[in-house]
């Protein structure tokens, strides 16, 4: 193919036909950026869609209806606690113990299975003025029961943690989406504009299974990705500057920056990622003071310190995460989410010693957070959750000797609770089968926990969307959910 060059091009060599493409309007280059207009959602919207806020800021937004809850602290207990030996008691399961069981069931590990029926080797007690039976392995947790709805009937229906996971913190059963915290900060932005809005507090043996995924900002702009703190110090890396680099010659630098961002965000409107990256620098800037003062515990008292179990090395590292978050929401932080190491909680065998030392690490502080949010005047406004993503089964998941029993995943019912911003206190909600198995009466699905939870911050979970690639992505838009309005103060 010959093509005559255009006036003006000169007497240089006949172009070819892809020098020819890449210079005509109509030609594969116009149809490559209308592509990745798409991709990017840059394409003009006709004026009848609906679409979500679109500013992409962390600027503190009203809410929809009068709020209850102002921020969110989750203590996301990954691999699944079990619940039939810590919240929700079977006395026929205890009774029925060796037996086999006569229902179906679905086994994550079918070389190990078995159907003989495991009762609990734990004692359960009735605590505080509601009577809730609770285990003997959870004695802090006990003290709280007035302030907490127990849900006993939680479910996914599946069996796999990954997928679970991704369930109960984005929505849907799949990776890539925007987790809880991506989706409150999007819809409400935050009060503090010197801290992060939201906040993953790590363990230092590692991250939790699927690990960065868990506070991912998927497809919203990295505005909205959760921050980590550190377990240990630096809590956050590279916070400080050189030496060389501190005081008058660092806010002459960041001014300068931050006239050139603005220049050129001015000259590429729309760009959510340079957007994003321009205020994560600005608030890098301002964190430099409050992030400092927020991670330093010097200032509280021992009691509060002893509350939490910082005076013992089992329960220290988390006590310490526990009394951060809430040094962080105190001071504006939005929603802050404690994960485990691994899946700690994922007893496939010797659950006669793991599960208790899972609750010895953890059973203090998360009740000491409760109560401290409590005595603050904080709980009022304040969420706290405790749960996983999965159950175990009512059977013994056989290694030979009796101590080495465990239980195996069950994701068709299991055990959370909720505390604070406008949940009932001392109500447990919903009922598994009398084995534990299934979740039989007022079953409660994880976008049913997403629709109350977004409807206790003010927010109509209908109605809070991101449209991605054109299309509406919504938390809740999976299955049919509704708002538990039952476990919910003056429904």
């Amino acid at each position: 193919m010959k093509v005559i060059p255009p006036s003006g091009v000169g007497l240089g060599p006949r172009w070819t036909r892809r020098h020819f493409l890449s210079r005509n309007a109509l030609g594969i280059g116009s149809v490559a950026l209308a592509w990745l207009l798409r991709e990017e959602n840059l394409l003009a919207t006709p004026p009848t869609m609906p679409r979500g806020p679109q500013s992409f800021d962390l600027k503190p937004k009203v809410p929809w209806v009068r709020p209850r809850a102002r921020a969110m602290i989750s203590l996301f207990m990954h691999g699944g606690p079990s619940h039939i030996d810590l919240l929700d008691p079977k006395p026929e399961l205890t009774r029925r113990s060796g037996e086999d069981y006569a229902g179906e069931i679905t086994f994550s590990f079918i070389d190990r299975a078995t159907k003989k029926l495991f009762g609990s080797p734990w004692q359960f007690a009735k605590h505080g003025q509601c009577g809730m039976d609770v285990s003997e392995l959870l004695p802090h947790f006990a003290r709280i029961v007035d302030d907490v709805t127990l849900i006993r009937s939680m479910h996914t229906d599946i069996n796999g943690h990954e997928p679970s996971i991704w369930y109960m913190n984005t929505g849907k059963a799949q990776p890539g989406r925007p987790a809880l915290g991506s989706w409150l900060t999007y819809g409400l932005g935050t009060e503090s504009q010197s801290l992060p809005a939201y906040v993953v507090l790590t363990d230092p043996g590692g991250h939790p299974v699927d690990g960065v995924r868990n506070w991912s900002n998927g497809w919203m702009p990295p505005l909205f990705q959760g921050t980590i703190v550190r377990s240990a110090e630096p809590r956050i890396l590279n916070l400080e500057p050189p030496p060389h680099l501190k005081g008058e010659l660092q806010e002459q630098n960041l001014a300068f920056l931050a006239q050139l961002n603005r220049e050129h965000l001015a000259r590429h409107p729309g760009e959510t990622d340079l957007e994003a990256r321009i205020a994560s620098y600005e608030l890098a800037a301002r964190m430099q003071t409050a992030a400092k003062e927020a991670l330093d515990l010097t200032g509280e008292s021992e009691a509060t310190k002893k509350l939490y179990g910082l005076d013992e090395s089992v329960t220290r590292e988390y006590g310490t995460r526990c009394l951060i978050a809430r040094r962080l929401v105190e001071r504006g932080v939005r929603f802050v989410q404690l994960f485990v190491n691994g899946q700690i909680w994922d007893n496939h065998e010797s659950i006669k010693s793991n599960l208790v030392n899972c609750c010895r690490k953890t059973d203090q502080p998360s009740a000491a957070l409760v109560l401290d949010l409590k005595a603050r005047g904080l709980l009022d406004t304040t969420i706290v959750h405790w749960g996983g993503e999965i159950g175990r089964l009512p059977v013994t998941e056989n290694h030979g000797a009796a101590e080495k029993a465990g239980r195996d995943h069950n994701g068709q019912g299991f055990s959370s609770w909720l505390a604070g911003g406008g949940i009932k206190g001392g109500m447990i909600y919903g009922e598994t089968d009398e084995f534990g198995h299934k979740a039989v009466v007022n079953p409660v699905s994880p976008n049913d926990y997403h629709a109350t939870l977004l409807h206790l911050f003010g927010l109509d979970h209908t109605k809070l969307r991101y449209f991605h690639n054109g299309q509406e992505e919504r938390i809740t838009d999976t299955k049919p959910c509704r708002v538990v309005k039952e476990i919910l103060q003056d429904a």
